[in-house]
């Protein structure tokens, strides 16, 4: 009878809908579900103020956001086109597919319904580093052109190759350090992208202390928690200025710990590249976080794409009626691989796609799932994550509505306006629904915590983008006009201030010096080459604010710090994006004290 009542209770949708969940009834997730197209009333997912349990409290922040993005989003069609009728694909809400029985092989798009509107990030867009670089307002700024010296993609393929440490012997780690290890792993890298398992953990601890680490994909995923969970160690000593001697020492061990036991994991990834399991498509993507760590963006995003594929397949061969924990893994996989790709298709615009945001709104949001010893930290951490999801969403949408290069509407003064608006709404949308823990201000000021730290800065990155295309405009204008209109101006401001809070707001925070060192770079320089190209103007430095010489020093010492925190050598284009930020910050500051 107990294996019974488990059973009915993994069958149970992560979300009903608001009629089944007033009448107490079984949903079964669809749009509409089969209780609702019975009696013929209207299908909704979260629009009623009813009990809910925990886990629909974590979806609730993503549900409320994405039914106002249905609204929203159907503008968008009439804004591009107003006498064509709003396509269903803009105009569907992605939230009417989060249920678990959405996920079946059989299902094909064969209705309107059915026709959902995906966050697709164009594989070749106008936003990159690389783009703006080629603006013709930097073409008398002879330094920038020549420490320049090749794309990033030429940099990274041309570096050295990754070179094993591995000796025949594990590191020897006590219990104390074992549990300081996995701890720290599950307090950092499984708070960002919470895909492992509490229990997965403790198997873990256990296979380690009783020196059970073998040729197989099992060892091969402890490896790799372990050498995450010494990166994780040494993120959190290097960003401690208490005791450099002591700091030294500390991160020596923490960078030699985590090396040899990745060089360990290393040579046993073929076996998960060989099998169609989730521990396996876990293997490939811890790799790919490590790789993150050691700012290998290539090497990164292979084993991304790796993960991405496998992760596809095995969703679309699992069981429609399976609510397991291995199945809530993969989408969690799933989810942090989406994040990845698109973090890395924004500065390497050219690189081939896994197909994953094609389906991404198909794919059931995160659910229920143990993944901390603590469940504040637990509820934490899945708030955290949708958050980040439904950032990367908006960013993919701003990508390619703007910067698509045969699509966006960026160049369009007729046509980007509206858009520009509508975006800026959503994103606003999207700060103001945050939960509590995670909201900020927009200011200087530091934030309450690191998690609000960090999406202040994922904010701010979104709202320069928004706003970009009033200064691309401008900057063009400024040869052709005495003046620039007014509304164009402010638009120009808010892009500029936003740019410039990002720079000013950087911190060593462990999930940007852990896994986003390298984009951090990128990003970085495309702060200090715009606010160069509008110090250039002088009808448009009124945007700027009056200490932006100080954002290019300031820069510069954190990125030459966090480059060197692997202890693996240097990426060429962590250094090229530190060289770029130091001509900028120099040709900036010549022409303001001119």
């Amino acid at each position: 009878m107990e294996g019974d009542s488990d059973a009915r209770k993994r069958k149970r949708t992560s979300h009903a809908c608001d009629s089944c969940r007033h009448r107490k009834v079984r949903c079964d997730g669809r749009q509409p579900c089969a209780t609702c197209s019975s009696t013929g009333e209207d299908c909704l997912y979260g629009a009623e103020a009813i009990p809910k349990s925990k886990s629909d409290l974590i979806l609730d922040v993503v549900v409320r956001s994405e039914n106002m993005l249905r609204e929203l989003s159907g503008h968008l069609r009439t804004i591009l086109d107003p006498t064509s009728p709003v396509d269903p694909r803009i105009a569907s809400s992605p939230v009417a597919f989060f249920s678990p029985s959405t996920i079946d092989s059989n299902h094909r798009p064969l209705s309107s319904a059915d026709q959902i509107s995906n966050a697709i990030l164009s594989q070749f867009h106008s936003s990159t580093t690389e783009s703006i670089l080629a603006w013709p307002h930097f073409k008398d700024f002879h330094a920038l052109r020549r420490n320049y010296r090749g794309s990033v993609f030429h940099l990274e393929s041309q570096r050295p190759s990754f070179k094993s440490r591995c000796s025949g012997i594990l590191p020897f780690a006590s219990k104390a350090e074992l549990d300081s290890i996995l701890s720290s792993f599950e307090r950092n890298v499984n708070f960002w992208y919470p895909t492992l398992s509490r229990s997965t953990q403790t198997e873990i601890g256990l296979r380690v202390l009783s020196n059970g680490l073998e040729q197989d994909v099992d060892s091969c995923l402890a490896l790799l928690v372990l050498a995450l969970g010494c990166a994780s160690q040494l993120i959190t000593v290097a960003s401690d200025s208490q005791s450099a001697a002591a700091e030294s020492e500390q991160e020596h061990h923490w960078q030699l710990m985590s090396s040899l036991y990745f060089s360990h994991a290393f040579k046993r990834i073929y076996l998960a590249q060989g099998e169609c399991t989730a521990e396996a498509v876990q293997c490939l993507f811890f790799t790919a976080l490590f790789f993150a760590f050691l700012q290998r963006p290539l090497q990164a995003w292979s084993f991304i794409s790796a993960a991405a594929t496998k992760c596809r397949l095995l969703l679309s061969y699992t069981a429609i009626d399976a609510d397991t924990e291995q199945l809530e893994c993969l989408r969690r996989i799933f989810w942090s691989c989406y994040i990845l790709e698109s973090d890395y298709l924004a500065e390497l615009a050219a690189l081939p796609q896994t197909g994953i945001a094609d389906i991404e709104s198909s794919i059931p949001l995160p659910g229920d799932y143990h993944t901390h010893s603590s469940s504040a930290m637990q509820e934490q951490s899945s708030l955290y994550f949708l958050a980040c999801i439904s950032m990367r969403r908006l960013l993919n949408r701003v990508h390619d509505l703007l910067y698509a290069r045969n699509n966006g509407v960026a160049s369009d003064i007729n046509q980007f306006p509206s858009v520009v608006a509508e975006l800026d709404h959503q994103l606003e949308k999207w700060k103001d629904l945050l939960p509590p823990p995670f909201q900020f201000v927009v200011d200087r000021a530091p934030a309450h915590s690191t998690e609000a730290g960090f999406l202040r800065q994922r904010y701010l990155t979104c709202k320069s983008l928004v706003y970009r295309p009033y200064l691309t405009w401008a900057l063009s204008l400024t040869t052709r006009v005495e003046s620039i209109p007014p509304r164009v101006y402010e638009g120009c401001k808010t892009c500029l201030e936003a740019c410039c809070l990002h720079a000013q707001n950087l911190r060593a925070f462990p999930q940007t010096v852990m896994v986003d060192t390298w984009i951090c770079s990128l990003s970085m320089a495309s702060v200090m080459l715009i606010a160069l190209a509008t110090a250039a103007e002088s009808s448009l430095q009124g945007c700027l604010p009056e200490d932006v010489t100080e954002i290019g020093p300031n820069l510069t010492r954190n990125l030459t710090r966090w480059m060197q925190v692997p202890g693996q050598g240097v990426s060429p284009s962590v250094l090229q994006s530190v060289r770029l930020i130091e001509d900028a910050s120099v040709s900036l500051q010549s022409i303001l004290n001119a």
